[in-house]
């Protein structure tokens, strides 16, 4: 049986979401890749176990996460019965629907029918009776924002959720269902965009400041290392064990180019002048000013998770570093 660190707490950064009491640690493992059937459960573990003993607490997961889909609740139900159920209540869980997940007009998207039924079957996988935030996964073009946001609201309602969250909605879209929420009173605390020093959408299209500072909801930051690009990792070349090189991976070889490449190597030079690796350097730019409550990894080892966890000892950027960082991406 696992037993924690009883020093766990003592080098995590915690910070609020939003203007709701819960906090989040700086640092979030997400379980998108390597938790799935095709991959080790001891090397699952190892993974958990590493992370909560340095303070971080919060788990993300999605029912569509896998390969296939649905394995990686599977997987971390398993744990979470056999190690973790003691420090439940230390933890914080999430899920998410909207992706495909069965066959169908009722198995994707956000109609309050996909949603309550994919909550269901998230629960029954993961062997919880909650999560502590369930997002709507991605915008449905199709149904009202409004029945979207009553199925979430539900969900808290009937005791499956305590917050819920909104993942890749843009500017427009999360302010309206903002609206709707506040007229609920729904918890609503959260948004889950990609953001790195490669991927600035949430920037230049207003969503980061219209959450942070209209809506005061927190931001989580997926794909923060750019899926392994923001690492010295392509540095010389494409290693059997990458993202890239893997059949089930969403990075594929042709996006690492020698365009890219140079580009890495240009902000490796800058993270070395900072006395951190290149991912520490990633994550620390996008917590540097406070608005994104938590930096969102993936990882196939825990010497990953380690590393990236050095991120949070210096977040402070010069502006010619963070001028510099700016030029290279542009």
């Amino acid at each position: 049986m696992y037993l924690a660190s009883e020093k766990r707490y003592d080098s995590m950064q915690y910070n609020r979401c939003g203007k709701s009491g819960l906090k989040l640690p700086a640092i979030s493992l997400g379980l998108w890749h390597n938790f799935g059937e095709v991959d080790a459960l001891s090397n699952m573990k190892e993974m958990l176990f590493t992370s909560f003993d340095n303070g971080i607490t919060h788990f993300d997961i999605a029912n569509n996460y896998g390969p296939p889909p649905g394995s990686a609740e599977t997987n971390f139900g398993a744990i979470m019965k056999s190690d973790l159920k003691p420090y439940r209540d230390e933890l914080i869980i999430s899920s998410k629907a909207g992706y495909l997940m069965w066959p169908g007009p009722y198995g994707e998207w956000g109609s309050r029918k996909y949603i309550t039924a994919s909550a269901d079957q998230s629960l029954k996988r993961t062997g919880l009776e909650y999560f502590d935030i369930f997002y709507s996964h991605r915008f449905d073009p199709d149904t009202p924002l409004e029945e979207t946001a009553l199925a979430l609201d539900s969900l808290v309602r009937a005791g499956k959720a305590l917050y819920v969250g909104v993942s890749s909605y843009n500017k427009e879209q999360t302010a309206e269902i903002y609206k709707i929420f506040k007229e609920l009173k729904t918890p609503f605390v959260i948004h889950q965009p990609c953001y790195s020093i490669f991927e600035r959408w949430i920037e230049t299209y207003g969503l980061k400041g219209y959450a942070a500072d209209d809506a005061e909801i927190g931001i989580i930051a997926f794909c923060p290392l750019q899926q392994g690009m923001l690492t010295d990792k392509y540095l010389n070349g494409i290693p059997s064990d990458s993202r890239a090189a893997s059949k089930t991976g969403f990075l594929q070889t042709n996006q690492v180019t020698p365009e890219r490449v140079a580009q890495i190597e240009k902000l490796n030079a800058i993270a070395q002048n900072r006395g951190q690796t290149l991912a520490q350097m990633a994550l620390a730019w996008v917590l540097r000013d406070g608005k994104v409550t938590s930096a969102l990894i993936g990882a196939s080892k825990t010497s990953q998770i380690i590393e990236n966890l050095g991120a949070i000892k210096n977040i402070t950027f010069t502006k010619d570093e963070l001028d510099a960082i700016d030029g290279i991406a542009n």
